[in-house]
């Protein structure tokens, strides 16, 4: 370890995880969870597969990773996995819910809970991805309950964690990233409405420098990359 502070990011092999973890490479040591292979990933950066639609072996693996790799503290943990299907709610069988729920929200309520202490002595943060479809999205209905289920877990850790661990949502706005194809959504003209992953990442970045418990990345943070001559 090179004695800077340690990050982990789930779901840290591609999408906004991936452009994520090249943001904050150089300034953490990172750990990243993903199911398929390493590759693309910042070089020395730690990788642990893990498959999250299965939360309880996942977290196990995941801890004995950072503990065979010696580390005691993370400074910030990032529960950005996450998955989901296009569909109507009649067309959403129990296999395809319970993997939506598993991979969204039980994992993070485990691995909360699981790493709760190396956040403690790291004086770290928990960093939880949502979405802006928490508030509710037609055609993906177990998306959205899971990442409303979220915004619960925020609340419920910050009163439970206040003074000791510091707790932090960011719901990203459309980002153009692998999942809507593995959901079957084609958002057609509307795509390029969407953020790029690497903008989305850059968002998330300042965001997370930030006191802020809560913030959504949309319309304002657009206005802002192009007033700063970025573009999105």
């Amino acid at each position: 370890m090179s004695g800077l502070p340690t990050a982990l990011i789930t779901g840290g092999t591609s999408g906004i995880g991936l452009a994520l973890a090249h943001r904050l490479a150089g300034t953490h040591d990172l750990f990243l969870t993903g199911r398929g292979e390493r590759t693309g990933l910042p070089k020395d950066a730690g990788f642990i597969k893990a498959d999250l639609s299965m939360p309880g072996e996942a977290a196990d693996r995941i801890e004995a990773a950072l503990r065979q790799a010696d580390v005691g503290a993370l400074s910030k943990l990032v529960l950005n996995a996450g998955t989901g299907t296009y569909a109507a709610v009649g067309a959403e069988d129990a296999a395809m819910i319970r993997r939506t729920l598993d991979v969204n929200l039980a994992a993070s309520v485990l691995l909360a809970h699981r790493l709760a202490p190396f956040l403690e002595a790291g004086g770290g943060r928990l960093v939880l991805i949502g979405s802006v479809a928490y508030k509710g999205s037609g055609n993906m209905p177990a998306y959205a309950a899971s990442k409303a289920g979220l915004a619960g877990l925020a609340r419920s850790l910050r009163a439970e964690w206040s003074g000791r661990i510091g707790v932090q949502i960011i719901h990203p706005g459309p980002t153009r990233t692998p999942m809507h194809e593995k959901a079957g959504y084609v958002p057609g003209r509307l795509e390029r409405l969407f953020f790029p992953a690497d903008a989305m990442a850059d968002e998330i970045a300042r965001l997370m420098e930030t006191d802020r418990p809560r913030a959504t990345v949309m319309i304002g943070a657009r206005l802002r990359r192009l007033l700063s001559g970025k573009a999105s």
